[in-house]
């Protein structure tokens, strides 16, 4: 569920509030419930924020410690991260309209804010860079996959946009450097249906009716390696990297697939070899012909 009006929080430094609805109980007051839902967060840096106006209710009315809650209350706060990595690479606007924003996105850099990432996002940074609220990503780019991916910048035509994905009326190409498949006849066609797997963030092929499609190409021979073009005409999490995985030729530096390694630091000297490299499709509002290309390669 969410709010149905906008948010009585402006957008601060490219950071839009968070939100939270009030479930099913009893707290004392607000300062008792967020540490309770937030255990990370201390009961200091609640009421730091809240001394700030920084916690606010669905209307507008800035809470403190000691303000009432109960069941269906909608609570807007930032959300606030310690010690974010820098990401030391920056990311290139391609074009621009009245409608849209069409980004070339560096690998590392995540798109939305999520995890131990806030400020160093894609939509963040471009939140600052265009003083545009209510900018939007249309469809999503793994953090660590680089290249072409679209905004919306008005609310109005937003849906129109995004039901050129809905309904599979965009052409997406991608590149990826892979060991040689030569059992494989080209162009091949790789479908399989992809479920999440119980492993966190990881999906998998599943017996049953397929759900993804991905057309392969080779474009290059590289020594040991090749340079595959990638058409995806579903867009399942990890389709692509778990489609080249399953065929024996995992994407160069990936540390998901076919084996998720620890965790750990970001190793900016390899990044995956995956580049959204061209997006194209038929404008909604204009009927033009619209075609962009990353100018990154591999």
């Amino acid at each position: 569920m969410t709010p149905s009006s906008p948010a009585p929080l402006p957008t601060k430094n490219g950071i839009s509030s968070s939100y939270i609805w009030l479930p099913e109980g009893q707290w004392q007051n607000a300062l008792a419930f967020l540490t309770q839902q937030f255990p990370a967060v201390s009961a200091d840096v609640w009421r730091s924020r809240m001394a700030k106006l920084e916690v606010c209710d669905a209307n507008g009315n800035y809470l403190h410690p000691h303000s009432p809650v109960q069941r269906g209350m909608c609570i807007f706060y930032y959300r606030e991260v310690e010690n974010e990595p820098t990401i030391p690479f920056q990311e290139t606007i391609l074009f621009e309209d009245a409608h849209l924003l069409v980004v070339d996105k560096p690998h590392f850099l995540a798109v939305i804010p999520g995890g131990q990432y806030l400020r160093e996002t894609l939509l963040v940074r471009l939140k600052q860079r265009t003083n545009i609220d209510h900018l939007t990503p249309l469809h999503r780019l793994d953090r660590e996959t680089a290249g072409v991916i679209l905004f919306s910048k008005q609310i109005e035509s937003r849906g129109t946009y995004q039901s050129l994905f809905q309904t599979r009326q965009i052409a997406k190409t991608y590149h990826a450097l892979a060991p040689h498949l030569p059992q494989l006849t080209f162009p091949y066609l790789k479908q399989s249906r992809i479920e999440e797997s119980d492993h966190f963030f990881k999906m998998h092929e599943v017996n049953g009716v397929v759900n993804s499609e991905t057309l392969i190409n080779v474009l290059e021979h590289r020594d040991d390696i090749d340079l595959y073009e990638l058409q995806p005409y579903t867009g399942k999490r990890h389709q692509l990297r778990l489609h080249m995985a399953s065929l024996g030729a995992p994407i160069l530096n990936d540390l998901f697939y076919p084996k998720a390694l620890p965790i750990g630091s970001d190793d900016y000297t390899k990044p995956l070899k995956l580049l959204a490299k061209s997006i194209a499709f038929i404008d909604p509002l204009d009927k033009s012909k619209r075609e962009f290309h990353s100018r990154q390669s591999l």
